[in-house]
């Protein structure tokens, strides 16, 4: 019953505590005063494991509720219930609970209500308390806010959302063991229980939760509780190896040698799926335990075991060499692990370490020459290396060379050497002085060495593959310490530059393979427009560009055939404004929609201050008729001729001053104006105020 409340989300803490109590209430309701007493056990209880939720704030007022309820016979008795309620409302207000403003308000109340000369006292005391709670509810309510209650404990799958929680969970737990209201350590420690608990109920799968949670109890002096959850912990997740070491290694720490041993031969099993790395662990267990004899006789019955691989051998050769400083025992295991490993390279690796500590030059080569006849070309290049290194480091001069020699022949037809290899190198010499991460040579030299090593394995993937060669490359796998920037993935596609033709900004449109396209019956910008880009995109005529330029307003037209030729990419921008400005583009005559564009009558040239635009209102014509409305005639006129008097002189071409004009323009349409068209180009205008 006890983690029964905890085995729910905040929302539904509050149904099932209330009935519980509701249960225990009804079952107690006809025995009394001792029934009473059954229900505030009850609900001490139920507190004692839940009173901590930030949720719990209505079943500390359900508590309160029923001790004001409980009848009193006499004025002890009144007395008595008045400390009991007491106690209950200080509890509450120092517990940050989303209730904590109301309970602080009802317990003001309650005290003023029973001596106000007492209350004055009791709220200066407990006013601290409840601030520091108070703020503490606060900060606790950002971490419980991005917890979901609704999560199920499922398995890991490492999806975003449940490290999102995790997460979560970790930062509210970080949260409380900092014990930010600085109460004392056994209501601090209840709180922190009381978050993994809750925590475990959703993250029941994750391991490293479960040994956080022993760990902190370890840490607080709690070794009894650590054991619990760590026996827990195995009941969740009982395929989990690191709990049970871990277990083991707290058992072992308070000294406790036989239940860490079978922890120990819980993780051996039967025997027929043991792991070699729980063989291990175990011999090296009995050696810190039981001593030498122990652990060697272990590793006699282990070594039977279809399970077991080089690692117990070399563990335990090592444990023996090391720890018991026993070097002819670690030789003779060794020994009688090469006649079952021969064929594994890390293992022949591992044997040549140990003599060479031993200073064993003799038996390290017969060593490597005994591997070298039987292990395949392919899985011999880690040893080769090795060989060659104990020569360069240890060998003289001519056993250097010749063993270098024997490894390039060796593997020469495994792709690790390619052909030319065969030959002495620059690298080898390289290679040869070198000492640790100390070179002969620069970096720079050092990495133009590696480029031509890789050239020189790849030069016949080259030519048995020409066709590749427009933009393909190849990479090696097996180049020492190169990752060349020559080698190109094949994935990647590359343009035929065949089909590529030279830009030439001297080329004029309608010039060679450019075909010009203009509309039809505009006369004026037959000669300037152009499709260009149409054309060059394959060399053929297409007819879009002529429909979109059929389509184009006559003014449009107009303004660009009289913008410039430019010869390059990027056009000056000045040059270009002072065009658009000064260009004398036709305006439509009302009433006449296919008239041909006119020149307009030139005046003297207009103020700056004339530049503005009318604020007067006007409608905006349709885009298909330039006709007035009837009645309206006269406003019209005077509205294009104040227009006309302010495009037809010419503007400086000083581009400083064109932008001195447009800012004027810009101020006037700001203050209470919108322009429709341009007053400069000559097109219609009109002003919404």
């Amino acid at each position: 019953m006890n983690f029964l409340f905890l085995k729910r989300g905040n929302e539904e803490l509050r149904n099932l505590g209330r009935c519980y109590i509701r249960f225990i209430r009804k079952v107690n309701d006809k025995k009394g005063v001792e029934g009473q007493e059954e229900t505030r056990k009850a609900f001490d209880f139920m507190l004692s494991y839940v009173g901590a939720d930030i949720a719990s704030g209505p079943v500390w007022m359900e508590y309160i509720t029923f001790l004001k309820s409980l009848p009193a016979l006499s004025t002890q008795e009144e007395s008595q219930r008045m400390i009991a309620v007491r106690k209950v409302y200080q509890k509450a207000i120092v517990t940050p609970t989303h209730h904590i403003e109301q309970l602080w308000k009802e317990y003001e109340n309650f005290e003023n209500s029973v001596s106000r000369q007492l209350a004055k006292g009791l709220l200066s005391e407990y006013q601290p308390k409840f601030n520091s709670a108070r703020a503490v509810y606060r900060e606790r309510k950002k971490y419980v806010d991005g917890i979901d209650w609704n999560m199920l404990a499922v398995p890991p799958t490492g999806s975003y959302k449940e490290e999102l929680q995790w997460m979560a969970w970790k930062k509210l737990l970080a949260f409380e063991k900092g014990n930010p209201q600085r109460i004392d350590n056994g209501s601090s420690n209840k709180r922190i229980i009381f978050t993994y608990e809750q925590c475990l109920m959703y993250l029941y799968h994750y391991p490293d939760l479960w040994y956080d949670y022993a760990m902190w109890h370890a840490k607080s002096g709690s070794i009894d509780a650590a054991i619990k959850v760590f026996q827990r912990s195995l009941k969740a997740l009982p395929d989990s190896e690191m709990l049970r070491y871990a277990y083991g290694e707290l058992e072992e720490s308070r000294g406790a040698i036989q239940p860490t041993k079978k922890i120990y031969e819980s993780l051996l099993g039967d025997g027929v799926n043991t792991t070699a790395l729980a063989h291990i662990q175990f011999i090296r267990f009995l050696r810190r335990t039981e001593g030498v004899e122990a652990a060697r006789k272990y590793f006699l019955d282990a070594r039977k075991s279809p399970n077991c691989t080089y690692h117990v051998y070399v563990a335990y050769a090592m444990m023996a060499f090391c720890l018991d400083k026993d070097p002819k025992m670690a030789h003779n295991v060794f020994e009688a692990g090469l006649k079952r490993f021969m064929h594994e390279p890390v293992y022949i690796l591992e044997y040549a370490d140990f003599l060479t500590r031993l200073n064993d030059d003799r038996n390290i080569r017969a060593l490597f020459e005994r591997a070298l006849s039987s292990l395949p070309s392919e899985e011999s290049v880690e040893v080769w290396k090795r060989f060659t290194s104990f020569e360069q480091t240890y060998g003289d001069l001519a056993s250097m060379l010749k063993v270098e020699r024997r490894k390039k022949e060796a593997l020469s037809g495994t792709g690790e050497e390619g052909p030319s290899s065969l030959e002495s190198s620059l690298q080898d010499v390289a290679s040869r002085y070198s000492f640790m991460d100390l070179w002969p040579c620069s970096s720079k030299e050092l990495d133009h060495l590696a480029r031509q090593e890789w050239l020189a394995k790849n030069i016949n993937k080259k030519v048995e593959k020409s066709t590749m060669l427009n933009g393909l490359g190849f990479v090696d796998e097996g180049s020492t310490g190169l990752t060349s920037n020559l080698a190109v993935s094949s994935k990647v596609v590359y343009p035929d530059t065949n089909q590529m033709v030279i830009y030439d900004p001297r080329q004029k449109p309608g010039a060679g393979n450019f075909q010009t396209t203009t509309a039809a019956g505009v006369p004026t910008a037959s000669k300037s427009l152009s499709n260009p880009v149409i054309a060059a995109v394959g060399g053929q005529t297409m007819s879009a560009f002529d429909e979109i330029l059929e389509a184009t307003p006559p003014a449009l037209v107009a303004f660009l055939s009289n913008l410039p030729v430019v010869e390059g990419p990027i056009p000056d921008v000045d040059v270009v404004l002072s065009i658009c400005l000064q260009s004398d583009v036709p305006a439509p005559q009302p009433g006449k929609s296919g008239a041909a564009p006119m020149p307009l009558p030139s005046i003297p040239a207009p103020s700056t201050s004339d530049l503005s635009v009318s604020s007067k209102s006007h409608p905006i014509p349709s885009a298909s008729s330039f006709k007035p409305a009837k009645g309206k005639r006269k406003h019209f006129d005077r509205q294009e001729e104040e227009e006309a008097s302010v495009q037809s002189h010419p503007l400086p071409r000083d581009a400083f001053r064109i932008r001195q004009i447009q800012k004027a323009r810009g101020t006037a349409s700001q203050t209470g104006s919108a322009s429709y068209g341009s007053a400069i180009s000559g097109d219609l205008s009109g002003s919404t105020g």
